[in-house]
């Protein structure tokens, strides 16, 4: 028996059980064609940076000249603006900053992030606690060495002891 005959069979079994007597070919249509904008990242946290739409030409695209696609998309990238003003930050009566829990846990991998040896990918930090908040770091299977590990968790009390000077955590 031929490939074709195996697979035209395949098919028409599979069709009758899910669709009655139609063919599976004529009854599956594409899904439609979603454009979908690319995701946008914070430059601070506080702000949300969109990049140009397509059908808006920037001014400073027309005067450089573009040898290959590379530079055409870093050309698009510059003139990226924002979209709205920067909000208003949340201070205590003692200047510290109101932060969520989230925010306070990209500061804190930040701080880690500038160790020697730190995993590009794999670490987690959570915040945790209310007036005295602490943080804990999980590392995925892995993704860094015990050594390495048992160094960085030895330097989250100092990461978290020196940022309680500057950030509350935000219920």
């Amino acid at each position: 028996m031929s490939d074709d005959v195996k697979d035209a069979g395949l098919v028409a079994m599979i069709s009758s059980i899910l669709g009655g007597n139609r063919r599976a070919a004529d009854s599956v249509a594409p899904p439609p064609v979603i454009e979908v904008p690319p995701p946008t990242a914070p430059t601070n946290g506080f702000e949300l940076v969109e990049l140009p739409a397509a059908d808006t030409p920037a001014a400073n695209l027309e005067d450089k000249p573009e040898t290959n696609s590379e530079n055409a998309l870093d050309a698009a990238l510059a003139p990226a603006k924002s979209v709205e003003p920067p909000a208003k930050i949340a201070t205590t009566p003692d200047g510290k900053q109101l932060l969520p829990a989230e925010a306070i846990a990209d500061l804190v991998l930040g701080e880690l992030r500038k160790l020697e040896n730190f995993p590009a990918t794999g670490a987690s930090v959570t915040v945790y606690g209310y007036r005295h908040w602490n943080a804990m770091i999980t590392f995925a299977p892995f993704s860094t060495t015990f050594r390495d590990a048992t160094r960085f968790r030895q330097a989250m009390p100092d990461i978290v002891f020196k940022l309680r000077r500057f950030v509350v955590l935000e219920i």
